[in-house]
């Protein structure tokens, strides 16, 4: 079978997800999620955050996270992105018993290119990512490399969120 010409092919989009982990070796658990997405075929690494130390939000009786967020390119759909992305949590043995509680690896969709989505399992861009640091300084962190106008946007909206000082760079990129 022929390889579909570029006009064939479905189109890139430029996704951002963020990685949280608490448990165990938190620092491990971010590698193996991104090796395992890289794995799937259609899921390019565009760029990545470096790693931040960050105090639990809600559920607080727990220890520090290690948060970051990974820029890829696929021709999967926002649904289907975010069945890989469960698909890996539950091979990292992701388990959901506390909302907000701990968790050896939580992987969100933050963005998916401009799309604006509200169903019932996923809501685009992620409700709550405007209003957290730990969100957002990893996020600008792997947008200024591909996006720096966009970049400019979220830090924007950083300067008028709260807590930022609890978010400490644990491990600039490599």
């Amino acid at each position: 079978m022929n390889a579909p010409d570029a006009d064939e092919r479905e189109p890139l989009i430029l996704a951002y997800i963020g990685l949280g982990s608490n448990i165990g070796d938190r620092s491990n658990y971010l590698s193996e999620a991104i090796r395992l997405l890289a794995e799937e075929e259609s899921i390019e690494l565009a760029s990545r955050s470096g790693i931040y130390e960050t105090e639990p939000v809600g559920y607080v009786d727990q220890d520090a996270f290690l948060n970051m967020v990974v820029a890829v390119t696929t021709s999967l759909s926002s649904s289907e992105l975010l069945e890989r992305m469960q698909r890996v949590e539950q091979r990292l043995g992701r388990k959901r018993e506390i909302h907000w509680g701990p968790r050896t690896i939580d992987l969100d969709l933050l963005l998916f290119g401009d799309v604006h989505q509200d169903a019932p399992d996923l809501i685009l861009p992620h409700p709550r990512m405007m209003e957290r640091a730990f969100v957002l300084v990893p996020l600008i962190d792997a947008m200024e490399k591909l996006e720096a106008a966009r970049a400019r946007t979220y830090r924007e909206q950083l300067e008028r969120v709260e807590g930022k000082e609890g978010v400490i760079v644990w491990k600039k990129t490599c």
